[in-house]
């Protein structure tokens, strides 16, 4: 990070985000006021993905869960994640998920508060598809967008312009350098700058994943965390991430403090395993049974 960015950047600390706190729910309320989320992605060789992406939104508190799969290993992700409800979609024949399932999944995105695209997704041009449907169709919820839902930004980053700044991207610096067009090792000398660009360039929030994540919004706001370790990089990991952020805006964080929190979530969730389990070696699901622990730590005055 350049020096300059590194200035402009804020440290995201536990401290900050209890001036910035989650809803509350009410006591006496039920799931549907902790909201819906719907999660699309999965296929036949990644249906874990979805597994756990769906299982963090549960984890960050969301009151529903509706997860979208191919129809071939629906019932399996059923069976995984009995809090859900699995609704089976065609599929292409690159084993991902047909564009013909646009609309069903719009009818459903619109009964929802957060849609999460991506996790376990294959089948780039079917992909690219079913977002070039999809995403004109989605008036409501908050769109997370994660892994294989970000490469057809790359060349269509116009699928966003509707959408209204309901959007967090989460991408690694991989993934960013894709975004942007530029290479790798421009956005690993600065990647502030990269985040910054890229969310002034496609309107959306993002959380760019690295040994220091950045979280930056269209109107130029910078949240740095540096506690992350490097036991996070795992398989896995960012379906967690993923899921985490979109379980925390459908309880109606904005689409900020969604991405703010659950990199500090994640984060710290890592921390907690380091130190009991040791800094490499843990498993991205065992990161989320340390949510809610935390969650209700940082609540406290």
């Amino acid at each position: 990070m350049s020096p300059r960015s590194e200035r402009a950047a804020r440290p995201l600390t536990a401290r900050a985000l209890r001036a910035r706190p989650l809803p509350r729910p009410d006591e006496g309320g039920d799931k549907e006021d902790r909201g819906r989320t719907l999660v699309v992605g999965g296929a036949p060789t990644l249906p874990g993905a979805l597994v756990l992406a769906g299982t963090a939104v549960l984890r960050a508190g969301a009151g529903k869960l509706q997860l979208a799969t191919c129809r071939s290993v629906a019932l399996h992700v059923g069976t995984a994640v009995p809090e859900a409800l699995v609704v089976h979609l065609p599929e292409s024949r690159g084993g991902g998920i047909s564009a013909g399932a646009a609309g069903a999944i719009a009818e459903r995105a619109e009964q929802a508060d957060a849609l999460l695209l991506g996790p376990g997704m294959v089948d780039e041009r079917a992909i690219a598809a079913l977002l070039g449907r999809l995403l004109p169709r989605v008036a409501k919820p908050v769109v997370v967008l994660d892994a294989g839902a970000l490469a057809p930004l790359a060349h269509s980053p116009e699928l966003l312009r509707d959408l209204g700044g309901r959007v967090v991207l989460t991408p690694h610096a991989g993934e960013m350098t894709s975004l942007l067009g530029v290479d790798k090792a421009d956005v690993e000398r600065d990647p502030a700058a990269a985040a910054r660009r890229a969310a002034a360039e496609l309107g959306a929030v993002v959380a760019l994943k690295g040994a220091a994540t950045l979280v930056a919004d269209p109107d130029g706001a910078l949240l740095r965390y540096e506690g992350g370790r490097v036991g996070l990089a795992t398989s896995g990991s960012g379906d967690t991430l993923a899921g985490i952020v979109a379980g925390l805006v459908a309880r109606g964080a904005s689409p900020l403090d969604g991405a703010a929190w659950g990199v500090f979530l994640h984060g710290e969730a890592g921390n907690a395993l380091a130190r009991r389990v040791g800094p490499i070696g843990y498993l991205a699901r065992e990161l989320l049974d340390e949510v809610p622990p935390l969650m209700a730590r940082l609540a406290k005055r």
